[in-house]
């Protein structure tokens, strides 16, 4: 008996150096034949046709770009539930019990600010997809993006309002729950007034909540004030509700909003009332911005049988910049992949170049679209610059 439990000791011991030896340029993350791309959006909730369009982009990518550095790109979903908590339990999940080597996500801004703190403390670099708030990165070493942030597409969308419509009087409607609808407000009302030299020219700005569906009230005050124009970027369910019930108060003024309208959902659910409405977003399929835009659209269009929306686009970009990042950090050790997609400069993604700035947002152009004919119509490109 002595015998056999001292040769069990022996086991135990010859056992460790073999175990302390298996580890891996990935920073101990993932086993060595496999680097993990921690996926989290909203598949559930008020937010869930976003997620799965976006997630549509990034496992195409992943059957067209199944590895790196030699090594199999493992993608593990996590459903954020449309819900900032849950946001940052599925950020914490990913990071703490799926030991990933990077984090792609989210649709919705507010969901990837929970997610903000996670990732910096664990030092696990993050790629936005099409969370536009600039606080998504602000102070945030840890968290990129593929897409430009609101600063530029509420610039974007004053100046259409003030040249384009010839407007000097407009009404907000803002989502007052969601972070990425108060944003974009601030900066449109500050670019606005500044075209205007008027302060006065925004006329009224009205509140609302994520879920919330008679509008009457706001509505009602809007239309005694007569505005030129109505910004109201907000989640698409509620925006192409609001439109329809603006339409039956015979309301003439056009609406305006932002990227979160462009989703089949807004044109189900508003039908001819949206027709006219124009809005920012980052992409369109009939314009290809650059030879990865081709590989994107050939594939989908295969695949799905189908036109792309923009934040598939993002969220396929989001992936190839990791695996790009990868390959030149020559590693996937999370420290590693972070300092390589700082470096970010001149990278061919299907919605256009992406170079990062030095708050890791992507500096690229915003698209113009309307709804003309139940269908989302390209009008026109506008640079930073």
């Amino acid at each position: 008996m002595k015998r056999i439990a001292l040769l069990l000791v022996l086991v135990m011991i010859l056992s460790i150096p073999l175990t302390a030896c298996q580890s891996s340029d990935n920073g101990g993350t993932a086993g060595n034949d496999v680097i993990k791309f921690g996926v989290f959006e909203p598949l559930t909730g008020a937010n869930a046709a976003g997620g799965a369009m976006e997630i549509e982009g990034i496992e195409l990518a992943q059957e067209l770009y199944p590895e790196v550095l030699g090594k199999k790109i493992e993608l593990v979903i996590v459903d954020n539930k449309s819900d900032k908590v849950e946001a940052a339990n599925a950020a914490t999940k990913l990071v703490d019990q799926d030991k990933v080597n990077a984090i792609i996500g989210s649709w919705g801004s507010s969901f990837s600010m929970a997610a903000g703190p996670i990732v910096m403390e664990a030092g696990i670099p993050a790629v936005g997809t099409s969370c536009t708030n600039p606080l998504v990165t602000l102070g945030n070493d840890y968290y990129f993006r593929v897409t430009f942030i609101d600063s530029f597409q509420g610039v974007v969308m004053a100046n259409y309002a003030f040249t384009e419509l010839g407007a000097t009087k407009v009404a907000i409607v803002q989502e007052i729950s969601n972070d990425y609808s108060v944003g974009l407000v601030k900066f449109f009302t500050d670019e606005f007034v500044r075209l205007t030299g008027d302060p006065g020219s925004i006329l009224y700005v009205a509140n609302y909540n994520t879920g919330d569906q008679d509008f009457t009230a706001q509505l009602t005050n809007i239309k005694q004030l007569n505005p030129d124009a109505i910004f109201a970027p907000g989640n698409y369910s509620e925006s192409a509700m609001l439109i329809k019930q603006a339409k039956e108060l015979d309301i003439k003024a056009p609406f305006l909003g932002a990227d979160t309208w462009e989703t089949p959902e807004f044109i189900d659910i508003g039908g001819s009332a949206v027709e006219g409405a124009v809005f920012s977003t980052f992409f369109d399929s009939q314009v290809p911005l650059t030879p990865e835009s081709s590989v994107f659209l050939d594939a989908y269009r295969a695949k799905f049988n189908k036109e792309p929306a923009s934040v598939t686009a993002l969220a396929y970009d989001a992936y190839i910049l990791l695996v790009d990042a990868i390959e030149r950090a020559g590693s996937a050790e999370p420290e590693k992949i972070k300092e390589a997609l700082a470096a970010t400069a001149g990278f061919d993604g299907a919605a256009g170049v992406v170079t990062l700035d030095e708050n890791g947002d992507a500096v690229k152009n915003a698209v113009i679209k309307t709804v003309k004919n139940g269908e989302f119509t390209y009008l026109t490109t506008i640079s930073p610059q």
